[in-house]
């Protein structure tokens, strides 16, 4: 008989899908930085989110697939959206800016760990030994990376928690996916949240910043950071974290993306010229192992 896939380990058939997600996401970290040395940082979450959505619901209606929200469903997708997309983008906006971005970017990756609580306590999904390495090695590297500065996050409280309640916000939305399923395909499924997300980002944007949604008028480079976040980031890498996290366990799904901030920080030495130090290279050795967690499969596997 066909071998299945462990449930708590990684779908072979996803791996490629993840892969891309992990080197455009992890990228993505310098592409923001770039983008909002010069743009209002909600005025670039809103234009994002309007043209990923319009961008995603638009594929949806080219491919055919229906793009109305199942009567009743209205409810799962506005409380999924708020918490998997606005939370995460407010907080953690905000949160940047009263903090070091690198810094910011770790404790923001601190997510697979609250998620697999949350899934072991919400939706009763078994917390196995390999998860329990997979989020201590993950947790060591995101330690080593954050390094020396650790001790800056206490001289900056207030940024500390925003993006600790950043990570608990997608965490929290990322269970809510599992628990609440909708009955639309990724695509229009991702269009849809960021619609939603977009709108108290929106009102934020005009009445509390200053500014324009025009990326031509940047120079190049923050224009360059703008439109990868538009066709990269807020497309692609949007449709396939839902679709890793629609079709793969909470505690899996979130310990296969651990990889991403170890990509964010090496990826800063290529686009902003940053020196990795020997902390790096320890935390991806770290952070590999606990990738390993949930991709190697087990002894036992079924038949």
């Amino acid at each position: 008989m066909k071998e299945e896939t462990p449930p708590h380990t990684f779908p072979p058939g996803l791996i490629g899908l993840l892969a891309g997600l992990t080197l455009c996401w992890g990228l993505n970290w310098p592409m923001m930085k770039l983008a909002v040395a010069e743009m209002q940082p909600m005025h670039f979450r809103t234009l994002c989110l309007f043209f990923g959505a319009l961008s995603l619901l638009a594929i949806g209606r080219l491919k055919g697939l229906p793009i109305r929200v199942p009567r009743g469903q209205w409810p799962r997708v506005v409380a999924i959206s708020l918490a998997n997309l606005t939370g995460w983008s407010v907080l953690s906006i905000y949160g940047i800016r009263l903090m070091a971005s690198g810094r910011a970017s770790i404790l923001g990756y601190t997510m697979p760990a609250w998620s697999v609580f949350l899934s072991a306590w919400l939706l009763k999904e078994p917390f196995t030994k390999r998860q329990a390495l997979g989020v201590m090695l993950g947790m060591s590297g995101m330690g080593l990376l954050m390094g020396s500065e650790i001790y800056a996050v206490g001289r900056s409280p207030i940024g500390s928690m925003l993006m600790t309640g950043a990570a608990l916000s997608w965490a929290l939305g990322t269970v809510m996916i599992k628990r609440w399923p909708v009955g639309l395909s990724t695509t229009v499924f991702a269009g849809w949240q960021m619609v939603i997300a977009s709108i108290p980002i929106f009102i934020t944007a005009l009445f509390w910043e200053s500014g324009h949604f025009n990326p031509f008028s940047l120079s190049w480079g923050p224009m360059i950071g703008v439109f990868y976040n538009l066709f990269v980031a807020f497309i692609f890498c949007y449709w396939a974290w839902t679709k890793i996290a629609v079709t793969v366990p909470v505690g899996v799904s979130s310990l296969a993306i651990m990889m991403i901030p170890v990509v964010g920080v090496f990826s800063g030495v290529l686009v902003l010229g940053e020196t990795p130090r020997w902390q790096d290279f320890v935390a991806l050795a770290a952070v590999v192992g606990s990738l390993a967690t949930v991709m190697l499969p087990s002894r036992k596997t079924k038949s």
